[in-house]
């Protein structure tokens, strides 16, 4: 090793003099505990007498984490102001006046307020680590400014606040804070990481288990990284070269029938080593049919579930990739399976095996032995080309010759054999090899047959005839070789074209998919378009019962049964063309989530033949989307019934403190004035008696409408109002509406304006009566003794309005939406706070009923507030003759 390396290594570990230590708290996520993991080390520290303080911890509301912190000693917050708001910030003078011995810094990718010192929170961390200061810190792997635009196209989200990668790399320690995606997911649902609405939200745009499983093996490799390079730079202390510690696994797989038994060799291989394991294909190009393509695919999706890494590398020499590849995941072990030796292999003895033994110096090479394996019926490498193909090589072969004697006295003799060439063209673009071969060699013997002389024979007269036919030939073998290749890389392109548009297709109506039925409807619309197909979606309930969710009612036998029961309970295909209950008639397959299988897909081809290896793939390609998609609506949903059930208790504890006060407050008075009456009985003059009566009948009164409310806005929440519509006089229900409330307006002044002659209105009269009531009822609640109270009736063409204003002390912007909210009172005003907070909840509803609505205005003389009614008017009634 170059001695200015190992001059560089071992200066770059000598402590640098007056700077404090940085240890870095890493995750791939928010929520995996990073902040936890530091108060942890910090409380760690405390115990071993380390002066420490916190300069800003961000709890995000999280009672462990704040549990945690209030054993700590903590820098008071610096306040700046900004534009109108205050805004809390890491107080960098406050730590630098009194300097302690470790400082704890949250959130290092954090934006500072304007008017701070730095815009970044890592600057500031740089200028606590220049004082001396040893400095914990937090940060998530997507913060990291070389992975931004990875984590943007993982994610779809662009992060804006980054940190520089030199920050990381200067770092004296790395801790990686890990968190399975599950579990992160589970704490999500239970709200310790975003409140429920914004859990929901935090799923939707970022946390999904495919781009949480992306960020941490981000988040890995980038402490594996910082492992590999602390280790390098120990071994070129030493001036060496750094080894492969742990080593890696490296299995390379074609489409041959070998490559599940090699991937799942290489799966216990890996685990008797205990080693980490990738399942790598090198695509060269090369041609593969569809049963290659369909073994190549099941090959890498078992990979997967066995716990393996699937990479897919480009490259024209498949033993120069593999190696290349090992070298830079530091693999320590390669695994092969043995190919059929060809002809040339034969003679040259240069297959894949020995190409890596010969340049993997310092690699295990293992070939694993394919003898005695057999492919399965259905799976053979190579499918018979079709009895079509063979005939149109004869016709092209023969079209030829007749082209080629109607062109013979015209052309020289070379120039006929192009004819010939362009018919093997033909075939090869047509068809495949075989064909273009056969044609070729058909074509060999016409041409010899009909055109060498001497003619008519197979015999060869001249030598230089001899190497003309030699050179059509070979030229009509390479020419057709090269044909049908194109033709199947042609074919594999629009297959995987088409592929990608089912995709692209299936992503953006997924987009769109709120719901469980409505990703049910895009399952069944993306799978349900094969006219040769039959399409059914089951789930299973938690008793073990099937439930059809979409495509065709299929009627599950006992097979059939048994084989969707293996399928969902394995969560592997089963049915139909597989190793598991191959007598069924349906093919399933299982979309499963992070808790396990979310729907069973089945597919039964009309006329019962097996499945193309096609539509098996394609399935296998939509799949994950929609298990995606069915995994979220589930959360969704829960999400959603979380947050109604709290609804629901809030409303149901309201309700119980409004029948727990307001409806016990009558009662009492009515007790009360009863007792007197019962235990004085004539001793109290006729006046008391009579005024104790009149004031349980007011009291009655006032219960009466606390229940009709409560029964009004039952039926408004069940659907149960029906509206008996009639027409009738606005001012007859302004008349009635004061009738009812004499004795709760009889402080106020009230004043009535209203039209000579108003447009009839056709409602239900006792529904709009009693909205106008609860409006009546809450202006008087709120207005201040002998207070004005305004009545008025306004209407034009479209519309009539009952206009009810005050002098209260009015209703704030921010607060006239919630008014009509179901137990929202007010407590301001000599004689507010009663009620139950339903009456302009139900006044909203009645007048909604018909097709109205309720605003909120100013008051009278500046103060106060008024509630307008709006009601639609319709076309006038015919007056009737008297």
């Amino acid at each position: 090793m170059n001695d200015s390396l190992r001059a560089e290594a071992l200066l770059a570990d000598l402590p640098r003099e007056g700077r404090g230590r940085l240890k870095v708290f890493l995750g791939a996520a928010p929520g995996v505990g990073k902040t936890y993991a530091m108060l942890q080390a910090a409380h760690a520290q405390l115990r071993q007498g380390v002066a420490l303080r916190a300069g800003v911890v961000e709890s995000h509301g999280r009672s462990e984490t704040e549990a945690l912190l209030l054993g700590l000693p903590q820098q008071p917050a610096l306040r700046l102001p900004y534009r109108g708001l205050e805004l809390s910030e890491m107080d960098l003078d406050g730590l630098l006046a009194a300097p302690p011995k470790l400082a704890l810094v949250d959130e290092l990718a954090h934006s500072n307020a304007p008017g701070s010192r730095h815009a970044k929170r890592w600057q500031d961390v740089q200028e606590l680590l220049a004082a001396g200061i040893d400095v914990y810190t937090t940060v998530n792997v997507q913060h990291l400014e070389s992975l931004n635009d990875r984590v943007r196209d993982i994610t779809g989200v662009q992060v804006r606040e980054t940190v520089p990668d030199w920050v990381l790399q200067e770092a004296d320690e790395i801790q990686l804070v890990d968190l399975p995606p599950r579990e992160l997911l589970e704490r999500l649902r239970d709200g310790k990481v975003y409140m429920p609405e914004q859990a929901r939200a935090a799923i939707d745009a970022f946390f999904s288990p495919t781009n949480l499983t992306a960020l941490r093996e981000l988040a890995m490799q980038t402490a594996a990284a910082r492992v590999d390079a602390d280790l390098d730079q120990r071994y070129r202390q030493l001036g060496q070269a750094a080894p492969s510690v742990l080593g890696r696994l490296l299995v390379g797989v074609d489409g041959d029938g070998e490559a599940e038994r090699l991937v799942r060799h290489a799966c216990a291989v890996a685990e008797r080593r205990h080693l980490p394991w990738s399942v790598v294909h090198v695509d060269s190009r090369a041609a593969m049919d569809e049963a290659q393509r369909g073994r190549l695919q099941a090959a890498l999706r078992l990979a997967e579930r066995l716990g393996g890494e699937v990479v897919t590398l480009h490259g024209d020499s498949v033993a120069r990739t593999l190696l290349d590849h090992a070298r830079e995941r530091r693999a320590s072990l390669i695994l092969i399976g043995s190919s059929a030796r060809r002809l040339r292999r034969r003679w040259f003895g240069r297959g894949l095996g020995e190409r890596l033994l010969a340049a993997g110096a310092g690699l295990e090479v293992s070939v694993l032995d394919a003898a005695g394996a057999q492919i399965p019926a259905g799976r053979r490498t190579r499918i018979a080309p079709r009895w079509r193909d063979y005939l149109l090589a004869t016709l092209a072969a023969a079209c030829a010759t007749l082209i080629s004697l109607g062109l013979a006295r015209v052309l020289e003799l070379p120039n006929i054999s192009l004819v010939f060439l362009a018919a093997v063209l033909l075939v090869a673009v047509r068809s495949s090899l075989g064909p273009a071969l056969a044609c070729s060699g058909l074509s060999f013997l016409a041409y010899n047959f009909l055109f060498i002389p001497p003619t008519l024979t197979l015999r060869i007269q001249r030598q230089e005839d001899v190497l003309t036919l030699l050179f059509f030939l070979l030229m009509a073998g390479l020419t057709g070789n090269l044909a049908s290749r194109q033709r199947r890389q042609v074919q594999a392109l629009r297959q995987a074209q088409g592929e990608t548009t089912a995709l692209l297709e299936l992503s953006r109506k997924l987009t769109v998919a709120a719901d469980r039925q409505a990703v049910l409807a895009v399952a069944e619309q993306q799978l349900g378009g094969w006219a040769e197909m039959q399409l059914t979606l089951l789930s299973r309930s938690t008793d073990g019962q099937w439930r059809h969710e979409g495509g065709q009612q299929a009627e599950l036998a006992d097979t059939e049964r048994a084989a969707a029961d293996w399928a969902w309970q394995h969560e592997q295909p089963a049915g139909l063309g597989t190793d598991t209950l191959p007598s069924s008639r349906w093919w399933w397959w299982p979309l499963c989530g992070e808790e396990g299988p979310l729907l069973l897909i089945g597919l039964q081809h009309v006329d019962g033949a097996p499945l193309a290896d096609t539509h098996r793939r394609l399935v296998a390609a939509l799949g994950q989307p929609l298990a995606q998609a069915l995994a979220r609506a589930q959360l969704a949903e829960e999400l959603e019934a979380a947050r109604l059930h709290g609804q629901t208790e809030e409303l149901r504890s309201a309700l119980l403190a409004s029948v727990s006060h307001d409806l016990r407050t009558p009662l009492t008075a009515m007790r009360g004035s009863i007792d007197s009456l019962l235990a004085l009985g004539e001793a109290i003059p006729l006046a008391d008696r009579r005024e104790l009566l009149e004031g349980t009948r007011d009291e009655a009164e006032r219960l009466d409408r606390y229940i009709q409310n409560l029964l009004d806005m039952t039926r408004l929440g069940h659907g149960g109002l029906k509206l008996a519509r009639d027409w009738v006089a606005p001012s007859d229900i302004v008349a009635s509406a004061l009738q009812r409330l004499r004795a709760v307006l009889a402080p106020l002044q009230v004043e009535c304006l209203l039209p000579a002659q108003p447009p009839l209105l056709h409602v239900h009269a006792a529904l709009i009566e009693q909205a106008l009531v609860n409006v009546l009822e809450n202006a008087a609640r709120f207005s201040p003794p002998a207070g004005r109270l305004r009545v008025a009736l306004e209407y034009d063409a479209q519309e009539l309005r009952f206009i009810v204003a005050d002098q209260g002390p009015g209703i704030p912007e921010a607060e006239r939406a919630k008014i009509f909210d179901m137990f929202y009172t007010a407590a301001r005003g000599d004689r507010g706070g009663q009620g139950t907070g339903l009456g302009l909840a139900i006044c909203q509803g009645m007048v909604g009923a018909h097709g109205g609505r309720v605003t909120v205005g100013e008051g009278l003389d500046g103060r106060g507030a008024s509630l307008t009614l709006h009601l639609p008017l319709t076309t006038q009634p015919q007056a009737e003759d008297d």
